[in-house]
């Protein structure tokens, strides 16, 4: 394995805000009113806040999960149901980075590996994404097909004014 990545951190700034707001608010409005039903609410509305907007986006943070290898690219997501995707390097053809305005700002962003199908696959938001991109270029080339590497050979070996007679033997 050469690294294990994750979507960049930056995704449980709004969550973790969320969490220290909530129990801030828990801790302020508990006790302060004078009916022990609206303290249960408070309490119980605090705890649906947390779950919601804080520990659900950390669960799905931590539900994915991008594996290099010498051999392969392993995406893994989900948390009841665990999705698996392996993607050969010699499958792959090209690399791109795409960022936006803030991806720029903290040099994450998203990689997108072309392998010639319909929709690339992409690593989404990925921290330090420039050396990601180097090493999978690295990898990419020590992995060739070699079916494909003999096939690029042969049609270089052939003049290309080469013309063929159908027909004759």
């Amino acid at each position: 394995m050469i690294a294990s990545l994750r979507p960049h951190a930056r995704a449980l700034f709004w969550p973790s805000l969320a969490l220290i707001a909530s129990v801030g608010a828990i801790a302020f409005l508990y006790g302060r009113f004078d009916e022990q039903w609206q303290n249960l609410a408070v309490l119980i509305g605090g705890i649906a806040i947390i779950v919601l907007l804080w520990a659900v986006p950390m669960l799905l943070w931590l539900g994915r999960r991008y594996t290099i290898t010498t051999r392969r690219i392993i995406l893994r997501s989900g948390l009841f149901v665990r999705t698996r995707r392996e993607l050969l390097h010699s499958r792959g053809h090209d690399i791109t980075v795409r960022k936006n305005a803030l991806q720029s700002m903290v040099g994450s962003g998203d990689v997108l590996i072309n392998t010639g199908l319909d929709h690339p696959v992409e690593l989404r938001d990925i921290p330090s994404a420039d050396l990601v991109q180097g090493s999978l270029h690295d990898l990419m080339e020590k992995s060739v097909n070699p079916i494909a590497a003999r096939r690029q050979a042969e049609q270089s070996s052939r003049p290309d004014d080469e013309t063929t007679d159908w027909g004759r033997r």
